[in-house]
């Protein structure tokens, strides 16, 4: 289990930790304890943004602030991941091609506009809940973030095509 959480803090945050042992049952692991990761990274995000609510930041900027820390903690994983996907589903291309277009370095028009917007989304959504008191806000921003990785151990599961 300790290999799985490393794994998993690795993947999913810019801990620095020594490399563990990675095999399918530490991978296993790792996606099992995802979503703990997640709370826990939501409990950083949600302690920034209760903190410029605090320092009576206006709401948009704490918003876009705890967004670009949690970009990077997270190495801008997921809004790589983003990118790729709508860069390759905006392709109107099959397979393998689409499949060439994800796996490329450069972002293509779709995966930015798919960035800005989501982005934009989030901020706002932080702004709203920057606004509550700070228990709501702090459970609102540990749930949304360790969502996000339950839906990596749903899609990791045994069954669930690459």
């Amino acid at each position: 289990m300790a290999d799985g959480l490393r794994l998993a803090l690795t993947t999913f945050t810019v801990l620095p930790l020594r490399a563990g042992r990675v095999d399918r049952r530490a991978a296993g692991a790792a996606m099992a304890v995802a979503p703990l990761v997640g709370a826990a990274l939501g409990l950083v995000l949600g302690g920034a943004l209760i903190g410029l609510a605090a320092l009576r930041a206006p709401a948009v900027v704490a918003g876009g602030l705890t967004v670009a820390l949690g970009a990077l903690l997270t190495r801008g994983l997921h809004l790589d991941g983003l990118a790729d996907t709508v860069d390759g589903l905006g392709s109107y291309r099959r397979g393998a091609a689409a499949l060439a277009i994800m796996r490329r370095p450069d972002v293509g028009p779709f995966g930015v506009a798919a960035l800005v917007l989501a982005l934009l989304i989030q901020a706002g959504a932080l702004a709203a809940v920057a606004a509550r008191p700070w228990p709501a806000a702090l459970a609102a921003v540990v749930a949304a973030t360790a969502t996000g990785r339950v839906a990596v151990s749903a899609a990791c599961r045994r069954g669930v095509p690459a």
